[in-house]
Protein backbone atom coordinates (compact mmCIF):
# COMPACT_ATOMS: atom_id res chain seq x y z
CA UNK A 1 0.00 0.00 0.00
CA UNK A 2 1.15 3.47 -1.14
CA UNK A 3 1.86 5.77 1.90
CA UNK A 4 1.19 9.13 1.21
CA UNK A 5 2.59 12.32 3.48
CA UNK A 6 1.21 15.88 2.66
CA UNK A 7 3.24 18.17 5.15
CA UNK A 8 1.32 21.12 6.43
CA UNK A 9 3.94 22.68 8.89
CA UNK A 10 7.29 22.47 9.94
CA UNK A 11 8.81 23.83 13.05
CA UNK A 12 12.13 25.25 11.69
CA UNK A 13 13.16 26.86 14.94
CA UNK A 14 12.70 23.57 16.94
CA UNK A 15 16.68 21.57 15.29
CA UNK A 16 18.24 25.31 15.81
CA UNK A 17 17.38 25.68 19.28
CA UNK A 18 17.58 22.57 20.54
CA UNK A 19 19.98 19.22 19.79
CA UNK A 20 17.19 16.34 18.40
CA UNK A 21 18.07 13.32 20.30
CA UNK A 22 15.28 10.78 19.22
CA UNK A 23 11.95 11.48 16.62
CA UNK A 24 8.77 10.01 17.52
CA UNK A 25 5.47 9.98 15.44
CA UNK A 26 1.77 10.34 17.05
CA UNK A 27 -1.29 11.14 16.53
CA UNK A 28 -3.13 14.28 18.19
CA UNK A 29 -7.23 13.75 19.28
CA UNK A 30 -8.73 17.44 17.14
CA UNK A 31 -12.20 18.42 16.71
CA UNK A 32 -14.12 18.08 13.54
CA UNK A 33 -13.18 22.25 13.24
CA UNK A 34 -10.18 21.63 14.34
CA UNK A 35 -9.22 19.33 11.49
CA UNK A 36 -10.61 21.90 8.50
CA UNK A 37 -8.62 24.42 10.02
CA UNK A 38 -5.34 22.41 9.65
CA UNK A 39 -6.29 21.20 5.91
CA UNK A 40 -6.44 24.77 5.48
CA UNK A 41 -2.39 25.25 7.07
CA UNK A 42 -3.65 27.54 10.08
CA UNK A 43 -1.77 26.68 12.86
CA UNK A 44 1.50 27.37 14.62
CA UNK A 45 3.52 25.15 16.28
CA UNK A 46 7.06 27.64 17.25
CA UNK A 47 6.00 28.22 21.13
CA UNK A 48 4.60 24.52 21.78
CA UNK A 49 6.06 22.09 23.58
CA UNK A 50 4.73 18.28 24.74
CA UNK A 51 4.24 17.30 27.99
CA UNK A 52 3.67 13.56 30.15
CA UNK A 53 0.45 14.03 32.78
CA UNK A 54 -1.01 10.99 34.26
CA UNK A 55 1.00 8.73 32.22
CA UNK A 56 -0.81 10.76 28.86
CA UNK A 57 0.75 13.04 26.40
CA UNK A 58 -0.68 16.47 25.45
CA UNK A 59 0.75 18.95 23.59
CA UNK A 60 0.75 22.50 24.81
CA UNK A 61 0.99 25.78 23.16
CA UNK A 62 -0.04 24.68 19.82
CA UNK A 63 -2.79 27.17 18.28
CA UNK A 64 -4.62 26.50 15.46
CA UNK A 65 -6.70 29.23 14.28
CA UNK A 66 -10.59 29.25 14.48
CA UNK A 67 -12.26 27.68 11.30
CA UNK A 68 -13.96 30.57 9.38
CA UNK A 69 -16.96 28.84 8.67
CA UNK A 70 -17.34 26.52 11.98
CA UNK A 71 -20.37 28.60 13.91
CA UNK A 72 -21.09 28.16 17.45
CA UNK A 73 -19.06 24.81 17.29
CA UNK A 74 -15.92 26.40 16.60
CA UNK A 75 -12.86 24.94 19.05
CA UNK A 76 -10.90 26.69 21.64
CA UNK A 77 -7.33 27.86 19.73
CA UNK A 78 -5.12 27.40 21.95
CA UNK A 79 -5.90 24.07 24.05
CA UNK A 80 -4.22 21.23 25.46
CA UNK A 81 -4.60 18.36 22.72
CA UNK A 82 -3.86 14.92 24.03
CA UNK A 83 -1.31 12.84 21.58
CA UNK A 84 -2.06 9.14 20.86
CA UNK A 85 1.10 7.09 21.64
CA UNK A 86 2.43 3.40 23.11
CA UNK A 87 2.68 2.50 26.88
CA UNK A 88 5.60 1.72 26.28
CA UNK A 89 6.95 4.80 24.03
CA UNK A 90 4.97 7.24 27.01
CA UNK A 91 7.55 5.11 29.66
CA UNK A 92 10.40 5.44 27.70
CA UNK A 93 9.64 9.54 27.31
CA UNK A 94 8.57 9.78 31.10
CA UNK A 95 12.07 8.16 31.86
CA UNK A 96 13.75 10.83 29.41
CA UNK A 97 11.99 13.55 30.13
CA UNK A 98 13.26 13.05 34.06
CA UNK A 99 16.69 13.72 33.00
CA UNK A 100 18.35 17.16 33.27
CA UNK A 101 17.41 19.27 30.24
CA UNK A 102 15.13 17.38 27.81
CA UNK A 103 12.24 18.47 25.90
CA UNK A 104 9.55 17.35 23.99
CA UNK A 105 8.92 19.70 20.94
CA UNK A 106 7.15 19.12 18.22
CA UNK A 107 9.44 19.20 14.40
CA UNK A 108 6.27 18.99 11.99
CA UNK A 109 3.02 18.29 11.64
CA UNK A 110 1.32 16.46 8.48
CA UNK A 111 -1.21 14.31 6.67
CA UNK A 112 -0.66 10.27 6.62
CA UNK A 113 -3.10 8.44 4.72
CA UNK A 114 -5.68 10.58 5.89
CA UNK A 115 -4.77 11.00 9.59
CA UNK A 116 -3.31 14.03 11.26
CA UNK A 117 0.06 13.16 12.65
CA UNK A 118 2.63 14.81 14.40
CA UNK A 119 6.69 14.05 14.61
CA UNK A 120 7.98 15.15 17.98
CA UNK A 121 11.60 15.47 19.28
CA UNK A 122 13.40 14.89 21.75
CA UNK A 123 15.64 17.71 22.43
CA UNK A 124 18.37 19.06 24.37
CA UNK A 125 18.55 22.84 24.58
CA UNK A 126 21.55 24.18 22.70
CA UNK A 127 23.88 26.88 24.07
CA UNK A 128 24.25 30.30 22.53
CA UNK A 129 28.00 29.07 21.37
CA UNK A 130 26.41 25.74 20.01
CA UNK A 131 23.88 28.27 17.63
CA UNK A 132 27.01 30.53 16.44
CA UNK A 133 28.40 26.95 15.13
CA UNK A 134 25.65 26.13 13.30
CA UNK A 135 25.01 29.84 11.49
CA UNK A 136 28.93 29.58 10.45
CA UNK A 137 28.53 25.63 9.36
CA UNK A 138 25.33 26.73 7.63
CA UNK A 139 26.94 30.26 5.68
CA UNK A 140 30.07 27.85 4.74
CA UNK A 141 27.97 25.05 3.18
CA UNK A 142 26.41 28.47 0.98
CA UNK A 143 29.07 29.69 0.23
CA UNK A 144 30.93 26.72 -1.48
CA UNK A 145 27.10 25.62 -2.76
CA UNK A 146 27.55 29.23 -4.70
CA UNK A 147 31.48 28.74 -5.72
CA UNK A 148 30.37 25.04 -6.93
CA UNK A 149 27.43 26.58 -9.07
CA UNK A 150 29.58 29.37 -10.49
CA UNK A 151 32.08 27.19 -11.81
Amino acid sequence: MQETITDIIKNKKARFEYEIIETLEAGIVLTGTEVKSMRLKKVSVNESYARIRNGEAYIVGMNIAHYEMGNRFNHEPDRERKLLLHKKEIKWLTGKLKEKGFTLVPLKVYFKNGKIKILLGLGRGKAQYDKRKTIQKRDSDREIQRALKNR
